[in-house]
């Protein structure tokens, strides 16, 4: 199976080449925002596109995806909210494990029930812990899973998940607040989070503004998501954009 994206992903992080991501949720966009959203991706130069949502409900996932795929170059990975959620169409599949939780169908459930279909979609397929935290505002993501964020103060805690995640053999963290959060993740877990990890780490919810974006990569973020912010307004990309890929290397 192709291993292309992953790949990537790693060699970008070996770099400290940080990523941008713009997150796409199939039910809130139509064939118009769709086509902004790629030409300011494109002249953005955006890293790669999240399809994806914790409740889609509409049917424009497989559409949305291959609108993407026939305009752009940019990588398209699955972001799933359900098994439902899968489209041959994509490049990779985010396989997500909720380990931040407690709840046994999210860490293993849908995985047992979804693998034959993911298996046949011959997407490249990404174990990836995914951890919420807590961004102030109750959000889809935490109603849906029925599991209680990690306290955003409680850095340990989060340390532990994600070492943890890594031994079990997750090849990606995804450190999400949730769309609509209020706050972003802190740099200072984020920091900390990074530095027990040799995996790539992903960061999302809540950044709304290029500095957010640029502060998280500073503090050890890889790979930066954003959505809400950009359906309020798309033309954050291209200055979201701009701050994540101005991030100095660190020095060694």
């Amino acid at each position: 199976m192709n291993k292309g994206i992953y790949q990537s992903l790693v060699q970008r992080k070996q770099n400290q080449q940080k990523s941008f991501v713009v997150l796409v949720d199939p039910d809130k966009v139509d064939d118009h925002k769709l086509d902004e959203l790629i030409r300011l991706a494109s002249e953005s130069k955006v890293d790669y596109f999240f399809v994806g949502g914790s409740l889609v409900v509409s049917d424009y996932l497989d559409a949305c995806v291959k609108k993407i795929k026939s305009n752009v170059d940019i990588p398209v990975i699955l972001f799933p909210g359900s098994p439902s959620q899968i489209t041959k169409h994509a490049d990779a599949l985010l396989y997500l494990s909720l380990i931040s939780g407690r709840n046994p169908e999210l860490l293993i459930g849908q995985h047992v029930v979804s693998a034959p279909a993911v298996k046949a979609s011959g997407l490249e397929i990404m174990s990836t812990g995914y951890m919420v935290i807590d961004g102030g505002a109750p959000t889809t993501v935490s109603y849906i899973s029925n599991a209680n964020p990690l306290p955003s103060d409680k850095s340990e805690i989060a340390i532990c998940t994600a070492m943890a995640g890594e031994m079990l053999g997750m090849k990606l963290i995804y450190m999400d607040a949730g769309s609509g959060a209020r706050r972003a993740i802190s740099e200072m877990m984020i920091q900390k989070v990074s530095a027990s990890i040799s995996i790539p780490l992903i960061v999302g919810g809540g950044i709304t503004d290029p500095e957010k974006a640029y502060l998280n990569c500073k503090a050890g973020a890889d790979v930066i998501v954003v959505g809400n912010a950009i359906e309020k307004d798309p033309t954050l990309i291209k200055e979201i954009s701009a701050a994540i890929h101005s991030v100095p290397l660190s020095k060694v």
